[in-house]
Formats: C-alpha cells, sequence, structure tokens
C-alpha cells in the first residue's frame, strides 16, 4: 500500500501506477452504492481513531487539539457528503436523446451520454491541513466519489499522520469491497515527480506554493498526453471596507480583522492578506488591542518559518511601511518558531508603487492595512493590484445596497470564486454550494477543491451513438440497473419548437 524511496526509482513508481491502473478497470465499474460505503467505511476508520490521529497531527505540526479535531470532524463529513452525492447519481448528468427520424435538423440517432471517471488521481496533500486537505482530504474525496484511484503523495511536514491515515483509510475502503490500491501513498519527491509524468496517471491535484504549483503543472502541460492539474496556489484575499460600515461597527469589524488573520497562526488560504479602509480610519488602539491577547502559535515546520521570517523582513524593509503591531519571532535549536501576529499599515499609492514586493503572499500571522483615499475606484483598485484570489470580502453600512456598491459587488465576481458580504473568509464551509477556487493565481484551473462540485474535476463526458443495449454502461441502459437521475429528449418533440 505504502512506496517509498526505494533502490530503484522507476520500478517503485511503475509498480504503484500500475496497481492504480489495474484498481481503475474495477473501480469505474463498480456501483454507487458500493463505492459511497467505501467513503463511508473510510470516515467511519478516521472518527474510530479520532485520539490517536489527533495526537499525532499536534506533534507533527504545532496546530492546537481543538482546532485538528474540527478538522478531523471536517473531513468525516466531506467523505460523507461525497458517499451522498456517489449514492444518488445526479452527478453522472445522464443524458438520453432519443433516436428521432423527424427531428428538426434531420434524422437524430440515438444518443446517450453520461460521466466517466478520468481515471487514477495523483494528489499532492498539503501541509496546513493535515486531514481536510492531505491523505484523505477533499481531493481524495472527489476523486474516490467519481470513480478514480487516488495516490497520494504525502506531506514531508506529517509523514507519520500520513502513513497512519493511509493504512486506516485504504483498509477500510478494501473492506467495503472496493479493489486493491484503491488509495496508494508514496513520501519521496522523486515519486512524486515522477509519477506526474507517468501515462497511467490521468489527473493530478496540488494545494501548495504559487513556484511549486507553477511547476508541476508545466510538467503535466509538457507530457506527451497532457493531463488536468488542478492547482491551488495562493491567494491573499482582500477585504474591502465602507465608510459607513467603519462608522457603524468599527469596533467589532477590527476585532474580528485581528481573529481571522491570527487563526492557526495564520496559515490558512482564506486569511485575510490586506484590509482596505478610508484613510483618517482609527484602528490602531482597536488592532493593537485584539492582537496583544492573542497567544503565541507555532508555524508548522521550519521549512514554513524559514518563508514567513524572510516575507516579513521584505515588507518590513520597505519605506513608508508603517508598523501598527509588531509581533514576536522566536526560534528553537530545531528550527521550529512560534509567532505573534504583525500588522502594518500603508498608503494605497504605496501598495501600488511598490508592487509584489508588498502585494505578495505572506503566509503566517501578517497582514496589511490599506488606507484609501476618498473617491478611490474600489473595483479598479482589486482589478489592478489583487486579480485572482480565492475570496473577496466587502463589508458595507446599512442601506449600501444599490448604486455604486451593488455596481462593485458583480466588479468583485471576476476576481475571485467566493464573494463574501460581510464576515470573514476563514472558514470554508463543506457543503454543495461552495466554491474553493478562482482566477490565476488563486488556482490554475476553473473549478473547486470544497464542495460537491469538486467532482467535475475528476470526470470527462463520453457518449453512445445507436449502441445495442448489452454494450452501453449501466446507467445509460433502458432498465437503469444504478437507479440514477435521467435527462430525456423525447422523440418528435423538435415539433414543437
Amino acid at each position: 500500500m505504502t512506496a517509498t524511496a526505494a533502490p530503484d526509482l522507476d520500478r517503485t513508481v511503475d509498480d504503484v501506477a500500475r496497481r492504480a491502473a489495474d484498481a481503475f478497470d474495477e473501480l469505474s465499474r463498480t456501483a454507487p452504492a458500493v463505492r459511497a460505503e467505501g467513503l463511508r467505511a473510510a470516515a467511519a476508520a478516521l472518527a474510530d481513531h479520532a485520539d490517536e490521529l489527533v495526537a499525532i497531527a499536534q506533534e507533527e505540526t504545532g496546530l492546537a487539539e481543538a482546532r485538528l479535531r474540527g478538522e478531523l470532524k471536517r473531513t468525516g463529513v466531506q467523505l460523507r457528503l461525497f458517499a451522498n452525492v456517489v449514492a444518488d447519481g445526479a452527478y453522472l448528468d445522464v443524458r438520453l436523446d432519443e433516436a428521432d427520424p423527424d427531428f428538426v435538423l434531420g434524422p437524430r440517432p440515438d444518443l446517450r451520454r453520461s460521466l466517466w471517471p478520468v481515471g487514477p488521481v495523483l494528489n499532492f496533500a498539503a501541509s496546513n491541513f493535515p486531514f481536510a486537505f492531505s491523505v484523505a482530504g477533499g481531493d481524495t474525496a472527489a476523486a474516490l466519489a467519481a470513480g478514480c484511484p487516488v495516490i497520494v503523495k504525502a506531506h514531508p511536514g506529517h509523514p507519520l499522520l500520513s502513513e497512519r491515515v493511509a493504512e486506516l483509510v485504504s483498509a477500510a475502503l478494501t473492506g467495503a469491497g472496493l479493489p486493491e490500491a484503491t488509495l496508494q501513498l508514496v513520501t519521496s519527491q522523486d515519486a512524486g515527480i515522477a509519477l506526474v509524468e507517468h501515462p497511467a496517471v490521468r489527473a493530478a491535484a496540488f494545494t501548495g506554493s504559487q513556484r511549486v504549483g507553477q511547476l508541476l503543472a508545466a510538467r503535466t502541460a509538457a507530457r506527451p498526453d497532457p493531463i488536468p492539474f488542478f492547482g491551488e496556489l495562493g491567494s491573499v484575499n482582500p477585504v474591502l471596507v465602507s465608510p459607513e460600515a467603519l462608522r457603524e461597527r468599527s469596533g467589532d469589524l477590527l476585532a474580528g480583522y485581528v481573529a481571522s488573520v491570527s487563526g492557526s497562526a495564520g496559515q490558512l488560504c482564506t486569511k485575510p492578506g490586506f484590509l482596505l479602509v478610508p484613510v483618517g480610519t482609527e484602528y490602531d488602539d482597536v488592532v493593537v488591542t485584539a492582537a496583544a491577547q492573542v497567544p503565541e502559535h507555532r508555524l508548522l515546520n521550519p521549512s514554513i518559518a524559514d518563508g514567513y521570517e524572510r516575507r516579513v523582513g521584505q515588507v518590513l524593509g520597505v519605506d513608508g511601511v508603517r508598523v501598527v503591531h509588531d509581533g514576536g519571532f522566536r526560534r528553537d535549536a530545531d528550527g521550529q518558531a512560534w509567532v505573534t501576529p504583525t500588522f502594518v499599515a500603508v498608503p494605497l499609492d504605496l501598495l501600488r508603487s511598490a508592487g509584489p514586493v508588498l502585494l505578495d503572499e505572506v503566509f503566517g500571522p501578517f497582514s496589511v492595512i490599506v488606507e484609501y483615499p476618498d473617491g478611490t475606484d474600489l473595483g479598479a483598485a482589486v482589478a489592478e493590484l489583487f486579480p485572482g484570489n480565492l475570496t473577496l470580502t466587502l463589508h458595507l453600512g446599512s442601506g449600501e445596497t444599490e448604486g455604486e456598491w451593488a455596481s462593485l459587488v458583480a466588479r468583485l465576481g471576476r476576481h475571485a470564486g467566493r464573494i463574501l458580504l460581510g464576515g470573514w473568509p476563514t472558514g470554508v464551509a463543506v457543503t454543495p454550494a461552495m466554491q474553493h477556487g478562482g482566477p490565476w493565481p488563486a488556482t490554475t484551473t476553473d473549478g473547486t477543491s470544497v464542495g460537491t462540485a469538486a467532482i467535475g474535476r475528476f470526470l470527462r463526458g463520453v457518449a453512445f451513438q445507436d449502441a445495442p443495449q448489452e454494450l452501453l454502461p449501466p446507467p445509460l441502459r433502458d432498465e437503469n440497473p444504478w437507479d440514477v437521475p435521467r435527462t430525456v429528449a423525447p422523440r418528435g418533440e423538435s415539433s414543437l419548437w
């Protein structure tokens, strides 16, 4: 089940890929009810071993127990949610066109279309969500639900946890009747890169840095047979605040901002990296008071600490950047770092002129307050400075739902996958309507990695024309043995058009 950096890497990679391809032949024909039961069994296995898994995760990541227990619960919910999606069958989008010799554009053949799993999926686990975006996280759940075996490249930040989760989930899946090698784990970087280019792998998913994501995307595109690649790469999630919103509730709003930036030491893809407020806003006292109450928190690993220390130093080195609250940063002999949040302030013009040194993401508990002058076109500012994000948040005052503000909301939709009207972007609901993806550089392709629509990344359409019943896949046969929803275009309907 587990592949490590064996002396003969090519043989190891070929074996993992071959096992995945063999599993796909069986898994893709498995009835939805069986796949759904496998996903539920995986969720139950994780819940049954919660104490063990949370203890390992705490030791490896430094994240708080409450956060990890909540994340593990979320992971189980994701698996069960996709089990319901599979059992329902609507995700197959089955469409039947009855043969029609009198069709308005000429005789129409019998056409039957549904969505098929793409094949084995390679999933690169994330560091900051050791459950929800790792071995059994959303990408794995969506791919398994689609009928695709999954090869997970474990993240080096939580290796023991990855191994244990893979053992539990793999056993649960096979115990429920799914084929061997439905889920496999590789741990070496070389194996992960080699699998990106292996012909048996038919899609890949990644959550991590823009630099690594671009490298992997380039490799998938350069294959003799390019494959879909969904990469979640980076987002600064700007928050825009109207003058009226500040007049009505500045204290609560600013305290909420500090809490959103500081949660889990700011190591969240939806952390608000920028808060845009009108010039003249008095925010220092509230921000400093709230930030001073945030307890010290360990960063995930020394590599994250290195990147955080470097980026904070770069931002603080820009002339004109004012420190509102100077957070702490200390390291131990092993290179682990403990931090408290830092907040700085800049005028909008400086943000424009400084460019990437200020605009690029700082992964950790750090955020920039941007003061915009009266009359600023916030829509144009977003388009210029923040063209692609997972989220954009707009705080408005009472009665500001028409005119220029309504126009701004429509414009913001071009630059993010999720638009919040109030509230804070951290905390991504695992629900059917969630969109967790956005324009570049938030993600490499249009899609979502959270919510039931995430299954669509690992499906492709196939149509059959004038096929005998016995040669059709189950959801396309007249008797519909899987009992899935279907859309039917009946013979003769075009005469009514």
